[in-house]
């Protein structure tokens, strides 16, 4: 099967403050916010929604398609996808630009601070839809260039390919119009609790109406799991997917995305049971969380089959 996973790739350079944000910033004084977080260091990796996804995906033995755009630092980035088996040919290299960058700063609460340089991801991809047979494809919009996710959104409908729509960060960019057209047709809505709220004031949608225009609706909540949420004989259903637990949580960055990796697999390419797919996708994240940096975790089918059957009892796949 066809995974196309559309998306960032950025390098991202992770550093640790020591202390609580909130411990450094006056309430009151917000409105001439001048503060400076002394870190602890700085590691660089390798990120983005799409590398993140196709990352993860790889390790479950699957062999996804990236759609983004990268800058002419991008050399290295594409030794380390190449090494871990994902084909970079769909990767267009726009070489009067970097690479995006991600400058994500966490304090000992797991909150982040994150500034983010665009560079070549404010292009378009340009990818052939043609190249590919439509029949046996799926795909996630992950954030990514905005050209991209809202054409993208349009095609995968046109040609039937089911798609999971996950604008995270983008929310704010888009009208309400868009945002609602995205929407509708998905196979899969996902996002945090936070960009769920956000949704429903920028577009007035209730959950009923999200689920009238989407079939799943799937709401993270980091350390308190996850939760399915769908319609079932015209009711709304909500299940909750408790969290894997993690041997130590060291950088919650790219768990999300890892989450999502997890519930491709279980959902599109085992037997389309949402929740034993979310609960793949809860287990992609501990493994996520135990490590500094998006893509430096590792683990074989066979290691996180076993992993799996401990937490819930039965094998993943």
């Amino acid at each position: 099967m066809n995974i196309l996973v559309s998306g960032s790739l950025a390098y991202d350079r992770i550093m640790d403050f020591p202390g609580k944000f909130s411990d450094h910033i006056l309430p009151e004084k917000v409105h001439v916010l001048n503060v400076c977080f002394m870190i602890n260091g700085l590691k660089e990796n390798f990120g983005g929604t799409a590398g993140n996804v196709a990352y993860t995906l790889s390790l479950l033995g699957e062999c996804p398609t990236i759609i983004a755009t990268a800058g002419r630092d991008f050399d290295s980035y594409r030794d380390w996808l190449e090494k871990s088996k994902i084909p970079t040919e769909n990767i267009k290299i726009i070489d009067e630009e970097l690479t995006a960058g991600a400058y994500i700063t966490t304090d000992k609460s797991d909150n982040q601070i994150t500034a983010f340089n665009p560079g070549a991801m404010k292009f378009s991809s340009s990818f052939d839809f043609d190249s590919i047979t439509h029949e046996n494809t799926v795909a996630i919009i992950a954030p990514g260039n905005l050209d991209d996710m809202f054409n993208f959104s349009s095609i995968y409908k046109q040609k039937n390919i089911d798609y999971i729509f996950d604008p995270g960060q983008s929310i704010p960019a888009w009208t309400k119009e868009r945002l609602t057209e995205m929407i509708d047709g998905s196979k899969m809505f996902i996002c945090n609790d936070y960009e769920l709220q956000l949704t429903q004031e920028k577009t007035s949608m209730t959950i009923d109406d999200i689920l009238e225009n989407t079939e799943i609706l799937v709401k993270t909540k980091g350390e308190y799991g996850s939760e399915v949420i769908l319609k079932e004989h015209d009711r709304t259903k909500s299940i909750d997917i408790p969290v894997a637990k993690a041997s130590s949580v060291k950088d919650p960055t790219g768990a999300g995305d890892a989450y999502r990796a997890g519930l491709i697999k279980g959902f599109f390419l085992s037997d389309n049971d949402i929740i034993h797919a979310a609960k793949i996708g809860a287990v992609s994240a501990a493994y996520s969380v135990e490590v500094y940096g998006p893509q430096n975790f590792t683990f074989t089918p066979e290691s996180f089959n076993k992993r799996f059957e401990e937490v819930f009892g039965v094998k993943a796949f």
